[in-house]
């Protein structure tokens, strides 16, 4: 009999679920042995030893316990795994390996395996304390292995493009065994003094698991007894909800379930909405329906599209307490129509015609796979720069390699020939465009949104989203001075302390003409009660921006909220020739030796101290004074003075023309317009694809799994000075110094998802004063979809170098932002924050230091010699917004198709 060799993160005798079944079953096939992760033993000065044990007929149980403290597969185990495994795997002959943890890859070198499959059950890398190299591990077994298996669509949807057999086999059920709950008489002894109506689940009680849900439904409905079966792992058990009406029963035999089901008038299914559970398929659905048995779940992807028509499907608190009272009221009849949609669900799978399929794929295998390569080292380390040469395979040819799947990357994609390979280090294509969903909120990496000038992006826009598009009315906004005033600042200086606004207007005049005579001292001597006037007839007619005369509109065009704080309002002529000003004289931009006197020469110092400084130091976070002015280009025309003056008189009108109105993806966040390129993508992409050598020599690229790729041409989105150090001494050591020397800022991005409606009908804001964030991203307002009924998001944006460090981490952060976002008035001390998390961007800014423009052109010029296109904002290490990033990309492509007439007359 055939052996196959099983490495398991879970245990047997833990909760009886998929590995146990499928298993089981096989047995009658083959002898299985199952060999779980080690435990420490309680001496450290014990030697190492295996104990085995035979659950199940031809099931063999090996538990290694060695003196190690490292948990899991570790690579500090592996020589103790090693020595103990090698008597009872070494007298085996071409076994089958079946893994359910990456980890355990290392040990493939000694077991010869004439087939390895991964049965992928969960996205483990996702899941609390996940090992650090468990990605790139993972990496290697979809490269190496000869049949994946996934636990469910959403597992199938996210594996199917790494193996070519990937293979989805959802979870099954025994319907004899859990059919036995339908004889509600059997109900658990151990609950039978527990009234009714009871709602049940049983489980792993984890990070999935969403206590806080259950809390909740308890103190709503004090009536309902909430019965919870299973054991708690990771989380603290003291911090689960104790609740009269709660009652928790702790790890219950798989034989005792149905019991447990029997007495129960509603189950539950109530997961957290999170990374760890995005992929879950869970086996217990079914078990519930083989019940018979009403069930309520939270939106499990895996759970609401195949079962939406017969599981009560909710998306937050109030809806999942709703959809209990609804299961507990259903009428004969309506109960009837579900009973009968259960059984034709369960009667169409079971766990032992999973197995069958299984068993035909493994059979088919097995004649026509070859065996596995061995591979020639142990493992990887986990540093992010090592190869892992678990497997070293001959390169493979590509025409055209695409170094990053964010805007630029896939727009590069979208517009070149089908021979390419689009890599990407993250498990989702997008880069700092992507979006995460956490508890019903939608997050972006910073604040984005789509404007374009250029018809071929906008045409676009509509290709990559569709229907999928939301269009509204721009509302920016600064916070300065305890009140909120339209952005552009200087535009729209209304409502300011009056003193504040003569500052800020004479300093624009005499940024312009020079000092002012003693007549044009005079005038404005009277512009602080003209604005008084002005404010106190505009409260009394309650005044407000949407007249018609809104045609003075700023001209801000930030098409992905990556404002710099310095666009202005529109440029017409200067008009104060009447007031008896010297004549017009535009001040000479380009000649501004810095930022920084830049400011004063263009604003005045009014604008300048109450404004343009504090904000850009706090968004560039190094002296304004060593940054350069080419970069602003037509992101700042001469501001207009008359309109500066009545924008301090009178409430600026809501903005207006073509570039007053941005578009954002309905449902999805911002990552919806880079997943709309994905369909189009005529080439191929991988994920989790870690560039961490490249020889530009040789044109080859090397991944951190030890993939190897020879291309013909490349095109790299990678910033500037990480590229240079994947190339390493190939490049020039003056290449390298110039690499360098580039300096950027990073941004943070603390989540906050508010328990209250409509904060504010705003969509950015900027803090040019005492807060830790320079601005904050209001992402309620980016789209409705954005937020879950009763909750509302923020973005607060924090820069950060090492010029200026973050001032605190983690939770601290947190604590930190909510504090200054009550200082300002946008949330309130007794809203709820109903969760919170943090995004990096180690690189979000490029800065233009006066060293930049040299040390860009010494690396791209060698660079260039070599046939590297770069392209994008952190490749070309210019000012990009996405419309630019989308441009950019299509230029990369356009420029391989010119080089390769050039690389083809060369080679020949």
């Amino acid at each position: 009999m055939p052996t196959i060799i099983v490495f398991s993160h879970l245990r047997w005798n833990f909760v009886f679920q998929r590995p146990q079944h499928l298993l089981s079953r096989l047995a009658q096939h083959y002898q299985v042995l199952f060999i779980e992760e080690p435990l420490q033993t309680s001496d450290p000065t014990e030697a190492a030893f295996l104990s085995q044990s035979t659950p199940a007929p031809n099931v063999t149980v090996c538990v290694p316990h060695t003196p190690v403290a490292m948990t899991g597969f570790h690579d500090d185990q592996l020589p103790h795994l090693q020595e103990l495994l090698q008597p009872v795997i070494g007298p085996l002959v071409d076994p089958i390996v079946w893994l359910y943890t990456p980890m355990a890859l290392p040990l493939l070198p000694e077991l010869h395996a004439r087939l390895v499959i991964y049965d992928c059950m969960d996205e483990l890398a996702a899941f609390r304390n996940a090992p650090k190299q468990l990605l790139q591990r993972e990496s290697a077994v979809l490269r190496q292995a000869d049949l994946v298996f996934t636990g469910g669509q959403s597992l199938f949807r996210a594996k199917r493009d790494r193996n070519a057999q990937v293979h989805c086999f959802p979870s099954s059920v025994d319907v004899g065994h859990f059919s036995k709950a339908r004889d509600r008489r059997q109900s658990h002894v151990a609950q039978q003094d527990i009234p009714h109506p009871r709602a049940g689940y049983y489980g792993v009680i984890d990070e999935r698991f969403d206590c806080d849900l259950i809390a909740q439904l308890a103190d709503a409905r004090p009536e309902l007894h909430i019965v919870l079966v299973g054991p708690v792992v990771k989380i603290d058990a003291a911090q689960l909800p104790q609740r009269p009406n709660i009652h928790y029963f702790g790890q219950q035999p798989y034989e005792a379930l149905p019991n447990f089901l029997a007495g129960w008038d509603v189950c539950l299914l109530p997961f957290a909405l999170n990374d760890a559970t995005r992929f879950i398929s869970p086996t217990k659905t079914l078990e519930y329906m083989a019940a018979q048995l009403p069930i309520v779940s939270t939106r499990i992807t895996d759970v609401a599209e195949p079962y939406g028509d017969v599981v009560r499907i909710a998306d937050d608190a109030a809806g999942f307490i709703a959809a209990c009272d609804a299961a507990l009221a259903e009428d004969v009849e309506l109960r009837a129509q579900h009973n009968a949609r259960m059984d034709d669900i369960v009667a169409n799978t079971s766990w032992d015609r999973t197995v069958d399929e299984m068993r035909a794929l493994i059979d088919y295998a097995s004649a026509h796979v070859k065996p596995v390569p061995v591979p020639d080292v142990a493992a990887a380390s986990g540093n992010a720069a090592h190869i892992d040469a678990l497997r070293k395979p001959a390169p493979r040819t590509v025409k055209c390699v695409i170094i990053g799947a964010g805007p630029t990357g896939l727009s590069a994609a979208y517009h070149a020939q089908d021979d390419y390979l689009l890599l990407d280090r993250n498990a989702h294509v997008g880069g700092w465009c992507r979006s995460v969903q956490d508890k019903g909120f939608t997050f972006d990496y910073a604040g984005h949104i789509m404007f374009s000038n250029d018809p071929y992006v906008q045409q676009l826009y509509k290709v990559l989203l569709g229907d999928n598009l939301h269009w509204q009315d721009r509302e920016a906004w600064v916070f300065s001075k305890g009140v909120h005033t339209r952005y552009p600042f200087q535009g729209a200086l209304y409502g300011l302390p009056p003193k504040v606004i003569t500052e800020c207007i004479v300093g624009a005049i005499e940024a312009r003409h020079g000092a002012l005579p003693k007549a044009a001292g005079a005038a404005t001597a009277a512009i602080p009660a003209a604005v008084s006037a002005k404010q106190e007839a505009a409260n009394a007619a309650d005044a407000t921006a949407d007249g018609d005369d809104a045609a003075k509109a700023d001209a801000a065009d930030i098409d992905d909220c990556c404002a710099d704080g310095c666009a202005p309002v529109s440029v017409p002529a200067l008009r104060l020739s009447e007031q008896g000003m010297a004549p017009n004289r535009a001040p000479e931009q380009n000649k501004a030796p810095n930022f920084e006197q830049f400011i004063y020469t263009m604003w005045g110092a009014g604008i300048a101290r109450h404004f343009a400084i504090p904000y850009n130091k706090k968004l560039w976070t190094v002296p304004l004074s060593e940054m350069e002015t080419s970069w602003l280009g037509g992101r700042v025309p001469l501001p207009d003075l008359e309109e500066i003056i009545e924008g301090a008189l009178e409430p600026v009108a809501k903005p207006m023309g073509p570039n007053a109105r941005f578009g954002y993806p309905l449902k999805g966040g911002f990552q919806a317009l880079m997943e709309g390129f994905l369909p189009h993508l005529k080439g191929n992409l991988a994920l989790n694809a870690d560039v961490v050598q490249l020889s530009p020599l040789n044109r080859l690229v090397t991944l951190a799994d030890g993939r190897r790729y020879r291309y013909d041409h490349l095109i790299s989105t990678m910033p500037l000075p990480a590229l240079v150090r994947v190339i390493g001494d190939e490049a020039p050591l003056e290449v390298q110094r110039a690499a360098e020397g580039l300096r950027h800022i990073s941004v943070r991005c603390v989540n906050l998802g508010i328990g209250r409606e409509n904060l504010t009908e705003k969509h950015w804001i900027y803090y040019p004063e005492e807060t830790i964030f320079h601005r904050i991203f209001v992402q309620g307002n980016a789209s409705p979809s954005c937020n879950p009924p009763g909750g509302f998001g923020l973005t607060c944006e924090i820069s950060y170098s090492a010029y200026k460090p973050l001032p605190c981490d983690g939770q601290a952060l947190i604590d930190r932002c909510l504090r200054d976002c009550i200082s300002v008035g946008l949330v309130r001390e007794d809203d709820v924050l109903l969760t919170a998390n943090q995004v990096d961007m180690p690189y979000a800014y490029v800065v233009y230091d006066h060293a930049r423009a040299t040390n860009v052109a010494t690396v791209k010029s060698w660079l260039a010699q070599h046939d590297i296109v770069l392209a994008g904002r952190y490749s070309e290490w210019e000012y990009y917004n996405s419309d630019h990033a989308f441009i950019a990309g299509k230029k990369a492509a356009d420029t391989v198709r010119w080089l390769e007439p050039r690389r083809t007359a060369s080679s020949e």
